[in-house]
């Protein structure tokens, strides 16, 4: 067993190591490829060490690139996240931002256009994959994401204000360098990246699931093997079709986790009727695998 668990162990650690190279690849691209060409500013703490690069290449005799600007800008989010969040996650944080770093310094920046629109498009759907992949298996890319993890971790609440706020002052910054258009360009960015983020990460995509069956307690037994979830029950209903006897479980879970209650929900009654609804908020007792 402790030699399976090793190999599982070895899979996840090359699993995450990879991730954060393609990570590098995608943002080193974004930046060249198409946010530099484009004058466009991305959101968070890569957009901010942008704005250092602009700033130290008007105003000062030396030069931060955006590439060392973003390594710098996060070595206080290091020091946060290993005191707060965990020593693993952290040390993969670490190994993204430095790839990340290395890659947009490398990569020789391509024009491929000037057109903004397609720059922000373009750059932001690239990073945004980027970003949800990263979190998808299991590292952060750094930047505003620790600031958030902490926050939620100490309040329960979201970092949306901070946010909206920090990203408000890059996209202005980019009116102030570039033209007032190219303000309205890099939200554009900001929200391509926002969406395609949320279509490669489903973890914190929260959904509630609805069960209609008449074998609860497999159905329960079924899905809690394969989830770490609590589930409500509802005895006593009735089909109004055969007028059986029915019972209707209730539970949230994450988009990410739809895969395996499909597969414990088939297992156990492939005769299910459910329900599947978005769901806005959570609050309370809902489990949320800790960060090492």
């Amino acid at each position: 067993m402790d030699d399976v668990q090793k190999i599982l162990k070895r899979h996840q650690y090359i699993s995450k190591l990879s991730t954060a190279f393609v990570y590098g690849i995608m943002v080193s691209i974004a930046m060249n490829f198409f946010w530099t060409p484009g004058h466009i500013y991305s959101s968070g703490v890569t957009g901010f060490a942008q704005l250092l690069n602009t700033l130290t290449e008007r105003y000062f005799p030396f030069t931060i690139s955006a590439a060392l600007g973003l390594f710098l800008l996060n070595i206080p989010m290091f020091i946060l996240s290993w005191k707060q969040i965990g020593h693993q996650f952290t040390m993969f944080t670490f190994v993204s931002v430095v790839v990340a770093s290395v890659m947009i310094k490398i990569l020789r920046p391509l024009t491929l256009t000037t057109d903004p629109l397609i720059c922000a498009i373009f750059g932001g759907a690239i990073n945004g994959f980027g970003v949800g992949l990263s979190l998808k298996n299991g590292i952060s890319t750094g930047g505003l994401d620790i600031l958030g993890i902490v926050i939620q971790k100490k309040t329960g609440k979201s970092i949306g204000t901070i946010n909206l706020i920090f990203n408000t002052f890059i996209i202005l910054s980019a009116g102030f360098f570039y033209g007032w258009p190219y303000a309205f360009y890099s939200a554009i960015g900001v929200l391509v990246n926002a969406k395609a983020m949320d279509l490669a990460y489903t973890r914190q995509q929260i959904v509630q699931v609805m069960v209609v069956t008449d074998r609860p307690k497999t159905v329960v037994d079924s899905i809690q093997n394969h989830l770490r979830r609590g589930i409500t029950i509802i005895h006593n209903a009735e089909g109004a079709y055969n007028h059986k006897k029915k019972s209707v479980l209730f539970t949230s879970i994450s988009r990410y986790e739809m895969t395996e209650f499909d597969a414990a929900l088939n297992e156990s009654d492939p005769d299910a009727f459910g329900v599947v609804v978005d769901v806005d908020k959570v609050f309370g007792n809902f489990y949320e695998k800790k960060r090492k």
